[in-house]
């Protein structure tokens, strides 16, 4: 059927298009931290090698916000927020021998992995660690507090995004 620009269709692709998603993105912070993407502004976010965390990155949009996440940290936890400035394309690092990312099997034809390029937004006074989120009771069902979830990009729930900016302290209005 096609699209008339009549009706109640376009309301919700006007909806549609100014709906943001949340994510949360992790990062060690000796590798790449929140300082860092505050010093350089934006970085690509490669090197992703999960399939699950991969969709994730391709259903990024511009725009779309990501709390981000130092791992492997003492403590681990929020440190700030970045937000998607190009959205998925193709990570040449999997046709580099001498990368780590190198995925000798990815044809060229239709790449494997993705990656996106995000920018820095905030970063948080203090870290909102991990016991900090999993002690909130209103962010039960937040994926990262789940144990065993070691995503390196998930989806986060608009309330639970909301919660973590007001447990940071951010400036935002999300």
């Amino acid at each position: 059927m096609p699209f008339h620009a009549t009706g109640p269709r376009v309301d919700s692709v006007a909806k549609m298009a100014t709906t943001r998603s949340h994510w949360l993105i992790k990062s060690e912070p000796d590798v790449f931290s929140i300082e860092a993407l505050k010093r350089d502004g934006q970085t690509r976010w490669e090197g992703v090698r999960n399939y699950q965390a991969r969709n994730h990155l391709r259903a990024m949009k511009l725009g779309d916000l990501a709390l981000f996440y130092h791992s492997n940290a003492k403590p681990p936890g929020v440190a700030g927020v970045a937000r998607v400035c190009r959205e998925a394309y193709t990570d040449d690092a999997q046709f580099e021998p001498d990368s780590p990312y190198h995925d000798p099997d990815s044809p060229r034809d239709n790449p494997r992995w993705s990656m996106v390029d995000v920018e820095f937004v905030e970063q948080f006074a203090e870290l909102v660690s991990l016991d900090t989120l999993k002690e909130d009771e209103s962010l039960e069902g937040m994926l990262v507090v789940k144990r065993g979830m070691r995503l390196s990009v998930q989806p986060v729930e608009p309330a639970h995004f909301k919660r973590v900016l007001r447990l940071g302290k951010s400036k935002l209005k999300a």
